[in-house]
């Protein structure tokens, strides 16, 4: 694997749409498998963390598994595959006003009940919050983001009765404030930065890899070798440059 450093792989919907969010149920299930078999453990976004705050060494032979957002298909395919491999995941929900039985909808989706949360949660998911909206943090006011924050991890506190310390910013993307905020409400938040958790790692802005670029068994074979940070590297020259641009029209 990766000698000092671990990668967050990170999902979200397991389909077959061609979308951002989209990625194969089966290519995810020859995945775990592969993990398996190389004898890869699964260890929480906390607890990477936790060594990066505290200056332990990173667990050697593993990975943590991220879906974002709370999707239907993390129960309906991710969970039966995990929980028969004996592997669990963070899932990051938005949960919009935690009134209904349902997620609110995101990317023309269907979302994780709150009873299918439960069960995983007995099974040994840890579930962190992702807003109440998922808008992007970094075009809000700061009494906005904290409401987006705390009001979120309030509400899966109150539904799963337990703490909730991990976040996941909406769309990877935070700015001084809503860094700042998270460090006060969380113990981490997982970024979009392209990259591998190691001891240099900011608790509150891990790197994490975005399992879109590497969606067929082929590309996943790359997550597990040596090749993987160079590779990230290479990836992240053009999508720095399209976030450039991005924000560059935006304040003309």
């Amino acid at each position: 694997m990766h000698a000092g450093r671990v990668p967050i792989l990170t999902f979200h919907a397991l389909d077959d749409r061609r979308d951002v969010c989209g990625f194969s149920a089966g290519v995810f299930r020859r995945a775990v498998e592969r993990l398996r078999a190389a004898g890869v453990r699964t260890v929480g976004v906390a607890e990477l963390a936790d060594a990066v705050r505290h200056g332990r060494p990173l667990p050697d032979r593993s990975v943590a598994l991220t879906f974002d957002d709370g999707y239907r298909s993390v129960y309906d395919e991710a969970f039966p595959v995990l929980r028969d491999a004996g592997m669990t995941a963070t899932v990051f929900l938005t949960v919009g006003s935690g009134a209904g039985e349902r997620l609110p909808t995101l990317a023309s989706r269907e979302m994780l009940a709150w009873s299918e949360i439960r069960e995983m949660h007995r099974h040994g998911f840890v579930f962190g919050a992702h807003t109440l909206s998922h808008r992007d943090l970094t075009r809000l006011q700061a009494a906005e983001v904290e409401r987006e924050m705390r009001t979120s991890q309030a509400i899966v506190a109150d539904r799963l009765g337990t703490v909730v310390s991990c976040f996941a910013y909406p769309y990877g993307r935070f700015d001084a404030t809503s860094h700042a905020i998270a460090r006060e409400l969380f113990a981490s938040a997982c970024s979009d930065a392209l990259g591998l958790v190691g001891p240099a790692s900011d608790p509150w802005a891990l790197e994490r890899v975005e399992m879109y670029y590497f969606r067929t068994d082929r590309r996943f074979a790359v997550t597990l070798g040596r090749r993987l940070p160079a590779c990230l590297r290479v990836l992240d020259v053009p999508r720095r440059a399209r976030r450039w641009i991005t924000s560059w029209r935006a304040g003309r």
